[in-house]
């Protein structure tokens, strides 16, 4: 096959020279670089590279943009990320900055692009290379990707997918019977039973159990030891930032996750409000990143294990896990953040794998290639979805119950759902039925106002609605409110020490909360994080008040790491 596409154009000369020579001495090797002056002519050059089935992984537009051309390569190649390039200070004018925020806006490009500077421009290609990463990441063709063949969609191939997802493991997924299937299968001495989960390091496995999934993508499932200072149940971004954290610190930290690492946050396909990411960043990335970080400082993990019981033993805490074990600790956060409730119309529950999903498309979008999907859900989660979705759908249709966007939904992302030409939303409606044969192929909606019924043709549907936190597990002594949610700090009801409970402590002492598990917690990425953070200086007062120290401090008080701001 050819390589894939660069393509940039700029009416400045010198502009379009500087561009062109950095990008093919750098990248010539593995892709294409094509260069016009002409916009007309570019756009011409997409729609052939469309109809010859040729890949573009990058366009950069000069200034002034244009549009014509940025929307021609967002129809024609989707996946493909989109540049402005300016030169360095046109930021700081009026219309080049109008022009930035309103082509991101629209979901025109991706990010700027300052134009390169004397040989060798890194700033520039680190700029360059994100992008192709970007791509690389949407057309599940990032290294060491897992390739899962299976008989169908639906099904254990279905439910091994979603367990490489919620670990953030870049994976695929295809039939048995297709060309690419055929091919991966061809080089294999034992084809049966599928579903079959190919690892980049030549290791086969043929229907394994999830723990078998985790352990061959190197993950721990076990804990090598029994005593901590902290356990963290849940591994979403509030556990990630407090495994950081505590471990950093030195506190002996352990981390444990009935799935992978991530919770709700990897089915995030682009997360462009966090802080220190102007490009933005996917769920799945800024999970694998957070355990990385966690890992360096020493947390320890233990991934498809469920913590089935805590109490009280001694002066500190015991933590039963779901294989039989248990675990100590002196403190324990839960932070296992919040499940998207259930739709509860039998006819659709029956189709869970076969078009109907729970969570974010990031894996699931090239299967949406061409087809009509509907997400239901009014908060970022859903608007992130139907954008991402656009990508590869004919069309979206976003399904919110509440009679406007604004009430769960950030501005600038409001603004990027309206300006995607093939997303629609249908506000004050909800999904009332469906169904199919085998797989999902048409739902029911009804108008909230007056309870008029509609029958629509569908090919996927994506449910993202409220929070329903996973806490009945814990004791009864662990206040929670009538939803489920804990209650810590002033809220929490019955206490029995002389002192008050932290701010983020149930009323079980030495049990502490973080992120969507948590009674009034703000449901973003980024609170969660905040608590996850602040969680442990409580952990520091609690341990100088029982006259202890971090077990992974040496006893001279000085830490073993350097301090993070």
């Amino acid at each position: 096959m050819s390589h894939p596409v660069l393509l940039t154009v700029d009416q400045d000369v010198v502009a379009l020279r500087d561009v062109e020579r950095e990008l093919r001495e750098r990248y010539e090797r593995h892709y294409r670089v094509m260069g016009f002056r002409s916009p007309d002519e570019a756009r011409g050059c997409l729609e052939e590279l469309a109809r010859s089935g040729d890949e573009v992984a990058l366009v950069l537009s000069g200034q002034p943009p244009s549009i014509e051309l940025l929307e021609a390569a967002r129809r024609l190649h989707p996946h493909a990320k989109r540049g402005l390039v300016i030169a360095w200070g046109e930021w700081g004018e009026r219309e080049t900055g109008r022009a930035i925020f309103d082509s991101m806006a629209r979901g025109r490009i991706d990010h700027y692009v300052l134009r390169p500077s004397e040989p060798p421009d890194e700033a520039f290609h680190h700029a360059i290379s994100s992008l192709l990463l970007g791509w690389a990441d949407a057309r599940r063709a990032m290294p060491y990707t897992v390739h899962i063949v299976g008989e169908s969609w639906s099904g254990r191939a279905y439910e091994l997918r979603n367990a490489l997802g919620r670990c953030a493991i870049p994976h695929s997924f295809c039939l048995a019977d297709s060309a690419e299937g055929r091919t991966l299968l061809a080089d294999l001495d034992h084809r049966e039973p599928l579903p079959i989960v190919i690892f980049p390091n030549g290791k086969v496995l043929l229907d394994p159990s999830n723990i078998d999934l985790a352990q061959a993508t190197g993950s721990a499932v076990n804990p090598d030891r029994i005593d901590f200072d902290l356990v963290i149940v849940g591994a979403g971004p509030a556990g990630l930032s407090a495994a950081v954290y505590g471990a950093s610190e030195g506190f002996n930290t352990l981390v444990v996750d009935e799935g992978g690492i991530g919770g709700q946050a990897t089915s995030s396909s682009l997360i462009r409000n966090y802080l220190g990411f102007p490009r933005g960043v996917s769920g799945r990335r800024l999970a694998q990143r957070a355990y990385d970080q966690a890992w360096v400082f020493g947390a320890n993990f233990a991934f498809m294990q469920r913590v089935t019981g805590l109490r009280r033993e001694g002066d500190g805490l015991a933590l039963t896990l779901s294989d039989g074990g248990l675990v100590r600790a002196r403190a324990v956060l839960i932070a296992m953040g919040a499940d998207y409730r259930r739709l509860e119309v039998p006819a659709l529950e029956a189709l869970n794998g076969a078009g109907v999903f729970y969570g974010g498309p990031t894996s699931e979008a090239p299967a949406m290639a061409g087809r009509d999907v509907f997400v239901l859900g009014g908060a970022n989660s859903a608007g992130q979805a139907a954008v991402y979705l656009a990508r590869y759908a004919r069309s979206v249709t976003l399904v919110v119950r509440g009679r406007s966007l604004a009430a769960g939904m950030s501005h600038y992302l409001i603004r990027e759902v309206e300006a995607t030409p093939n997303v629609t939303v249908r506000l004050g409606t909800e999904i009332v039925g469906g169904g199919g044969n085998g797989s999902l192929e048409r739902l029911v909606l009804r108008a909230v106002d007056d309870g008029a019924e509609e029958t629509v043709d569908a090919d996927g549907l994506f449910l993202m609605i409220g929070a329903r936190p996973r806490t009945e597990w814990l004791p009864p002594e662990i206040d929670r409110d009538a939803q489920g949610f804990l209650l810590t700090g002033e809220d929490v009801r019955a206490w029995p020490l002389a002192r008050r409970p932290f701010l983020l402590e149930t009323s079980m002492p030495g049990v502490f909360a973080a992120g969507d598990v948590r009674h009034g917690s703000v449901k973003r990425v980024a609170s969660a994080v905040g608590e996850g953070s602040i969680a442990i200086p409580f952990l520091h007062e609690l341990f100088t008040a029982a006259q202890l120290q971090p077990s992974g401090r040496p006893q001279n008080g000085r830490s073993r790491t350097v301090d993070a701001e």
